[in-house]
């Protein structure tokens, strides 16, 4: 009951949190005595514009206090993360971490499972527009996978023909009511038994392209680890979809930048494209009910919003260790509509929380406990500045202009183009511009929020297909 309770009102927790964290903020930089402000000066800008500037910068001591804090706050979730992975790494207790890459390296010392081979499945609910792309770009990988099963879920189109007609094998699910994990799930209990330690389970979407390269970056990687348990795909968006498709392919830009930085160290085992050892799956699948949630034997957690991030975290609570290679890129589809978009973002962020209350709170959890108060943390100073903008234009006769914070301001934009450089010069001017995107984060915001109050108030969540269009995929929207 406590557990359940927990689940419900993570949400809540986290928006506390966030908020007392910003009351913080705010009490260190407001405390003291007020300083006495001279009147804004008056000037020309380009010579012929008058305008009121002010030249004080805040005060040294709120300047920081604030750098200070961001900074504690920076090197803590670091310096915890590492500990937790250091630890993870090193561990012999194979009840609470059977993954653990110490546990896994002594059990295959000198055994030789044979070289790695790739089983690919492609989960697919009505997919006959996106899937034949799919299918071309695996085998047309410079290292094409060894079997390609469609795992045809309830479809109403011809998506089992399109796959038979590309030359690969159709798993039909049965009776599946859970989605894409129920017919995954159905589809690993049949291929799973069979599969050794270098058997590796690629789990794809319908509507993804590999960059070629992937697999046999991926195959290269395993062969050279025998502990690492999972490889992540680094994805970017597809052309088109005017403005909307461009905000979110600077997004998904700025996340593999992330990654790299990271050097791979994996936030979400995504389920664009992720491979997979048996055992690690196996483990999983045997460990559900007891160390992790979910029903025992199953592989993917069906009462999960979002499963791949679901799966990593049961993965990282078993002491797996796994990678996002810089090399492992895909291209993947983008909300067309910002109905869309606002469904699809709103199930990452329900199932975010969801998992987090599912989960609680351990060490395996701890990062994305601070990334969500991060994020909540965003919402409010997101959202009190572009307040405070407001206010200024509506109670102002005159513009002051602040040159400290435009200086900022420049800094800031100088930031948004710089980690969005190798979209191309169409991400260029969009960072450039600032506020366009700075709306979109906000959308982003109330979508966050819209996911806390959801949970709050235990409103259904559900899941929205895509239908897909026709289109054609160019170089530049991976780039």
């Amino acid at each position: 009951m406590g557990s359940n309770r927990f689940q419900r009102w993570v949400g809540i927790v986290i928006a506390v949190l966030a908020g007392g964290a910003a009351a913080l903020l705010w009490f260190a930089v407001a405390s003291g005595d007020p300083e006495v402000r001279e009147e804004p000066t008056e000037g020309l800008l380009l010579g012929f514009w008058r305008v009121l500037y002010d030249s004080e910068a805040p005060a040294l001591r709120v300047i920081l206090t604030a750098v200070a804090m961001a900074l504690l706050l920076a090197i803590g979730v670091a310096v915890l993360e590492r500990r937790i992975a250091s630890r993870s790494r090193r561990s012999n207790d194979s009840s609470a971490a059977p993954l653990a890459p110490k546990i896994v390296m002594a059990a295959t010392r000198g055994v030789y499972a044979g070289p790695v081979t790739v089983t690919v499945l492609i989960p697919s609910h009505n997919e006959e527009v996106s899937l034949p792309a799919t299918i071309e770009s695996l085998l047309a990988q410079s290292r094409p996978p060894d079997r390609v099963i469609v795992v045809a879920d309830n479809c109403t189109d011809s998506t089992p023909d399109v796959a038979r007609k590309a030359g690969v094998e159709v798993f039909m699910s049965v009776d599946n009511d859970h989605k894409k994990a129920g017919a995954l799930n159905q589809a690993l209990a049949q291929l799973l038994p069979d599969q050794k330690h270098n058997d590796v389970v690629m789990v794809m979407d319908a509507d993804t392209r590999l960059d070629d390269g992937f697999i046999e970056a991926a195959i290269a990687r395993f062969t050279d680890d025998r502990a690492l348990m999972a490889i992540g795909g680094l994805f970017y968006g597809e052309a088109g979809h005017g403005l909307l498709g461009q905000f979110q392919r600077n997004e998904y830009i700025r996340y593999g930048r992330e990654i790299r930085r990271r050097r791979g160290r994996v936030f979400v085992l995504t389920g664009t494209a992720s491979m997979f050892r048996p055992i690690s799956l196996r483990t999983v699948a045997g460990s559900r009910g007891q160390s992790i949630p979910g029903r025992p034997g199953m592989v993917y957690d069906t009462a999960a919003l979002t499963e791949d991030n679901e799966l990593t975290i049961a993965l990282k609570s078993l002491g797996a260790q796994m990678v996002s290679p810089a090399q492992c890129t895909v291209v993947t589809e983008l909300m067309p509509t910002w109905r869309t978009l606002w469904a699809q973002r709103l199930r990452w962020q329900r199932g975010a929380l969801e998992n987090l209350g599912a989960y609680g709170v351990r060490a395996q959890t701890m990062r994305y406990w601070a990334q969500q108060l991060g994020i909540g943390y965003g919402v409010i100073a997101l959202g009190s500045y572009l307040l405070l903008i407001l206010l200024a234009l509506l109670s102002l006769e005159n513009w002051i202009w602040f040159p400290f914070w435009l200086g900022l301001g420049a800094l800031f934009i100088v930031e948004r183009v710089a980690t969005v450089w190798k979209g191309g010069w169409r991400a260029r001017i969009l960072a450039a511009t600032l506020f366009p995107e700075l709306l979109f984060d906000m959308v982003l915001n109330l979508i966050y929020v819209k996911g806390i109050l959801d949970i709050a108030v235990g409103r259904q969540a559900a899941w929205k297909h895509v239908t897909h269009e026709t289109h054609t995929l160019s170089q530049e929207a991976i780039r």
